[in-house]
């Protein structure tokens, strides 16, 4: 067990306890870096809500489609040449799937010669490649989204242990980046808003699951896809709407600038 900080509370970094060491500092530093980067992080202080503010936090018009239009493209593709034109399902996998890479390699190189971040790009042309990848080692198109479960699957489990011992993970993150610290395990109300709000999260995941999966084993790539698509960016702004009006009722801004 560390000692108290001596120091009053107006010289403690984000209110937080000091670190008893280097290395924990570093770790608060970087987590709260990274904290700031998420989609909660970009509307976090935000007084008001807006259009832009939601669509800044999903990734900016250029994230959307990122997001977007890979799977759209290989759904559309898929289904064209399968229903309209009548080719076998396995002679329509692989164009469509190439459709789908294609322009996940254009998202990706566009990234990179405008200087811009291409974390997001190159983490989306891995997952593209990857279930592509996976589907044309199968020759089954509804494989193209089971990777997707199994990282949903990692994120409510991730999630539903940090509230098991009792460290909630969106407590965390709201906590660095409202400057509460750690301090908020200490507040009744604030651990229980923590404890709530990382369950809504476990939720989004869960769900995704609970809808897709089904489709999966009864074949329906198209409703599959389909519920992919709306459970993907929609989903997870409006859980991020939802989850900064809570915040904004727990932190408000006059406490906030007390700070």
């Amino acid at each position: 067990m560390t000692e108290p900080d001596s120091r009053p509370d107006s010289e403690r970094p984000d209110g937080a306890d000091a670190p008893s060491d280097d290395s924990s500092g570093e770790f608060a530093r970087q987590f709260a870096a990274a904290a700031e980067k998420s989609g909660l992080g970009a509307l976090a202080r935000d007084e008001k809500l807006s259009g832009g503010d939601l669509l800044r936090a999903v990734g900016g018009v250029r994230g959307v489609l990122e997001a977007l239009l890979p799977g759209l493209v290989f759904l559309v593709a898929y289904a064209m040449l399968t229903s309209v034109a009548g080719w076998q399902t396995q002679a329509a996998l692989v164009p469509a799937l190439a459709a789908s890479v294609g322009l996940a390699v254009v998202f990706t190189a566009v990234r990179i010669a405008t200087k811009g971040q291409p974390t997001q790009a190159i983490a989306g042309l891995i997952g593209v490649i990857a279930s592509a990848a996976l589907s044309l080692w199968s020759g089954d198109a509804r494989d193209n989204y089971v990777l997707g479960f199994f990282t949903n699957a990692a994120y409510a489990l991730a999630l539903l242990v940090s509230m098991l011992v009792r460290w909630p993970a969106i407590g965390v993150i709201v906590g660095f980046l409202m400057g509460d610290g750690t301090a908020w395990r200490a507040d009744r109300r604030k651990m229980r808003v923590a404890q709530f709000l990382t369950l809504v999260w476990i939720g989004l995941f869960a769900a995704r699951l609970l809808v897709q999966v089904p489709l999966y084993f009864v074949d329906n790539v198209a409703a599959l896809g389909v519920s992919r698509l709306l459970m993907g960016v929609p989903l997870y702004a409006l859980v991020l709407v939802f989850t900064w009006l809570v915040v904004r009722a727990v932190y408000p801004s006059s406490a906030r600038s007390a700070e």
